[in-house]
């Protein structure tokens, strides 16, 4: 393998999916029909009977790639796209249905919060345990022990049992064990979106550390800003099938160009398929104009609406809008949420709603944007849904003089580009 540490050939991974059936009561003749089936299946057993109560499902299927020493890797895709199923088998948590992995080197994995801990050991001694798990001896663990309280900020809570922790508390130690035991590969899913922005800071701190130490980190996370920024390489996926791997910049403008996103409308009408849950479902979002009509293209000097519409399932709740944009290098760009609407601080009735956030004339700058919406409640904090990458649109300047570059037509940085009110006078 050289300097390959990681090669996934053909990585296949199935699951049966169960279907609930209309129930009806069993009679004594489907008990004996499903008999006689049964011992048909064994007498011939290439007779293949069918159940519609299960399918197959395939997280994964098909994909290969190689990881090389040092590299920095960002796993990215969809909802669904197959990437905690991926680390969940480079992991060793779960085994592959097809194809075969070669790892080279130990591997230290935080996925998700509660895994990797014993609940009713303390904290002190989840250390040692994951140390041993990773073939570390007792000196070698003690030396790195300070260290890894400090990063981790719990010395008042070493010898309390992590059951009890909070899952920022729980998140904090299991990156700073899992950081700082030194293995070659460093798995890290999504889970530092529980800890608080220093603390993520932080994180991603160590893990650029991490990289230039020539240690490999593979790292899944929905925001392109922060993959941008910490990976070199990165592995799109799709619908379980790989779509692109390559240099990090190449694949990050594929996906936010692709159709992973960035059509100006998206409806669900599978009520199951909806974001949400029991409270609240998102059935359509969209990009539109002020006579709200949609399109992927808008004028930098026209008003811009985005829509979503969602169901409220419960009544006597109290919700608030955000929509977060992002350019195509996953900048995040802004982060809005509704607190002037006439329904922002007033409980719900069930009924189907819409929000709309007006983006003015003159204010995002030219190329493409892409666009999350999340209902949230606030009191307790509850987030009912955050889509990512839901739609997107592009932005562009007819270079009329009417923008904010008047009539410069070179090319202009900067993620926004508001025409402000100047004063020039003579002094």
């Amino acid at each position: 393998m050289s300097d390959t540490v990681i090669r996934v050939e053909n990585l296949g991974k199935k699951y049966i999916i169960g279907h609930q059936q209309q129930e009806r009561y069993t009679a004594l003749r489907d008990v004996i029909t499903n008999k006689v089936k049964s011992l048909g299946s064994l007498i011939n057993p290439k007779a293949k009977s069918e159940n519609p109560a299960f399918e197959e499902f395939w997280a994964l299927k098909d994909v290969s790639f190689d990881i090389k020493q040092g590299d920095r890797v960002g796993i990215i895709g969809r909802n669904g796209a197959g990437k905690s199923t991926l680390l969940k088998i480079l992991s060793r948590i779960t085994e592959p249905t097809t194809g075969s992995i070669k790892i080279k080197g130990r591997v230290a994995s935080l996925l998700e919060v509660g895994t990797g801990f014993h609940p009713e050991l303390t904290g002190r001694e989840n250390i040692f345990l994951n140390g041993a798990i990773l073939g570390m001896g007792k000196e070698e663990i003690k030396r790195k022990f300070d260290e890894i309280v400090a990063f981790a900020e719990v010395e008042k809570f070493l010898d309390t049992p992590v059951k009890r922790y909070s899952s920022g508390m729980y998140v904090r130690l299991a990156f700073a064990v899992a950081a700082h035991l030194e293995p070659e590969i460093l798995i890290v899913d999504e889970v530092l979106a529980v800890g608080d922005a220093a603390f993520q800071k932080k994180c991603l701190g160590k893990m650029e550390d991490v990289g230039k130490e020539g240690r490999t980190v593979i790292f899944v996370s929905h925001s392109m800003d922060t993959v941008t920024r910490l990976c070199n390489v990165a592995i799109l996926l799709k619908e379980g099938k790989l779509q692109h791997t390559g240099s990090i910049n190449e694949v990050v403008s594929d996906y936010l160009k692709s159709d992973l996103g960035t059509t100006a409308r998206r409806r669900w009408d599978d009520i199951t398929r909806m974001p949400g849950n029991d409270v609240v479902r998102l059935f359509e979002v969209k990009v539109h104009d002020k006579n709200n009509y949609s399109s992927d293209n808008f004028n930098i000097t026209e008003s811009i609406g985005i829509t979503m519409c969602y169901k409220v399932l419960e009544n006597n709740k109290t919700f608030t809008h955000s929509i977060n944009l992002f350019n195509e290098r996953g900048v995040h760009i802004l982060s809005s949420h509704d607190i002037v609407s006439d329904l922002s601080k007033k409980p719900r009735t069930k009924n189907y709603y819409s929000s709309t956030m007006w983006i003015p004339p003159n204010f995002l700058s030219e190329g493409s944007i892409i666009v999350s919406v999340a209902v949230i409640e606030p009191d307790p904090f509850i987030v009912h849904f955050h889509e990512y990458d839901v739609v997107g649109f592009n932005v562009f300047d007819p270079m009329d003089g009417n923008s904010a570059r008047g009539t410069c037509t070179v090319p202009i940085p900067g993620i926004v580009r508001p025409i402000f009110n100047w004063d020039t006078i003579i002094n």
